[in-house]
């Protein structure tokens, strides 16, 4: 997707922070979620097997958020944004990072995970921008070769 008009990446903005805001409502019932230790486990894709997928308005927030000099290759298996063990983009994290927490239960995740994929693919149809659901490296690694989102 081009580089799009200032305009519609504010209401893109506006909408992606409306929707992690109700994941972080659903999030509120510790028993069925889970808390997270902040141990860092699972940001290591690689050793945790864990895989990240992301929408494009997701990327669209996160790169607006960030700034795209700030958009970092993920090489290693592991998020490039997680320093010390430490989350250094949390008030910007994408809602798998969200939603996953190892000792949340499953069928909860996966439910709201689904819940969060047809909220993300309406604001896709809503705003006319294409709908991807892509592995965060892949998405990063498109990013920074064509600087357009996927």
């Amino acid at each position: 997707m081009r580089k799009m008009e200032v305009r519609k990446n504010k209401k893109i903005i506006e909408r992606v922070s409306e929707i992690y805001n109700w994941i972080d409502q659903q999030l509120a019932n510790k028993d069925i979620a889970g808390s997270c230790e902040v141990c860092g486990k699972c940001c290591d894709f690689e050793s945790y097997d864990h895989r990240l997928y992301v929408t494009t308005p997701e990327i669209i927030y996160f790169v607006e958020k960030l700034g795209s000099a700030n958009i970092k290759q993920m090489t290693d298996g592991r998020c490039c944004y997680q320093v010390d063990g430490k989350c250094s983009v949390h008030a910007y994290r994408f809602s798998g990072c969200r939603i996953f927490c190892c000792k949340g239960k499953a069928t909860f995740q996966s439910e709201l995970t689904e819940a969060a994929i047809k909220k993300f693919k309406g604001l896709c149809a809503e705003l006319q921008i294409p709908y991807c659901y892509i592995e965060l490296p892949a998405a990063f690694k498109n990013f920074l070769t064509t600087r357009e989102y996927p």
